[in-house]
């Protein structure tokens, strides 16, 4: 893969992706490899290979070094505001087909993964960071990017976190409309009734999870987490954590 042509840096992607054109694949996102990207590269594979569209094509490590994915031309779901009803149940749908498409794989045995926060569980690989700045949309063609943070966890914790991300739920948020709000996510996903009640808890203990992450960060100097509570994101998550935790009973309500 050395016969290609740098663009520059992909505007949707992490400030080290380049774009770079390939007279075989056509246009690639182009990032520096991590211990983890053989098996992220590994489940890329699985769930094209089981005709998942949500995620963007991997094609190996190049000469460079680089993690070599398809690049997926489109909007950034946060330059296009809130989600209506409709999209949060589609966003369900879509995220019910990657945790169905995942629960086949089987991850290489000397597989390491890059997961921010342990999830209480290890089901299936999950993305661990569906939210709407990596969710790129083109017309029908909706994908996530940025698979780095995958790794082991649970149906419910990574929708607890699409939860939290999506609809979303912040410190000044209403609990009626946001009930109705997550109602429509969980309608699309198809979750059960009896896991219901479990997902506002689990969607509390992630938002209160992510919090805590950022000010160990700070303390430890743990990049990018320190730098993100430089620039006040733990701000957003603590009270967000507070907010969930308060409006449990409503939320609860709300997907009966």
């Amino acid at each position: 893969m050395d016969h290609d042509d740098e663009h520059g840096t992909v505007g949707y992607a992490a400030p080290s992706a380049v774009l770079v054109h390939d007279d075989v694949l056509g246009d690639t996102v182009r990032k520096p490899a991590t211990r983890a990207t053989p098996a992220v590269h590994a489940f890329l594979l699985h769930l094209s290979s089981v005709g998942f569209r949500g995620a963007p094509r991997s094609f190996g490590i190049d000469d460079r070094g680089r993690h070599v994915v398809e690049y997926v031309p489109g909007s950034m779901s946060t330059e296009l505001g809130p989600m209506t009803p409709d999209e949060l149940r589609r966003l369900g749908e879509l995220v019910r087909d990657l945790h169905d498409a995942a629960s086949s794989f089987e991850p290489p045995e000397d597989a390491v993964w890059g997961v921010g926060i342990p999830a209480p569980g290890d089901d299936l690989v999950c993305h661990h960071d569906l939210a709407p700045w990596n969710l790129v949309r083109d017309g029908d063609r909706w994908v996530f990017i940025d698979w780095d943070g995958a790794g082991p966890g649970t149906r419910l914790w990574d929708l607890a976190y699409v939860a939290q991300a999506f609809l979303p739920l912040h410190a000044h948020g209403d609990p009626g409309v946001d009930g109705t709000r997550l109602r429509a996510l969980v309608d699309g996903y198809g979750l059960s009734t009896s896991q219901r009640p479990d997902l506002v808890q689990q969607t509390a203990d992630q938002t209160r999870a992510m919090h805590d992450l950022l000010v160990d960060g700070a303390r430890t100097g743990t990049e990018p987490w320190a730098t993100l509570h430089t620039e006040g994101h733990a701000d957003h998550w603590g009270p967000a954590a507070d907010y969930v935790s308060r409006h449990r009973a409503d939320l609860r309500a709300a997907l009966r």
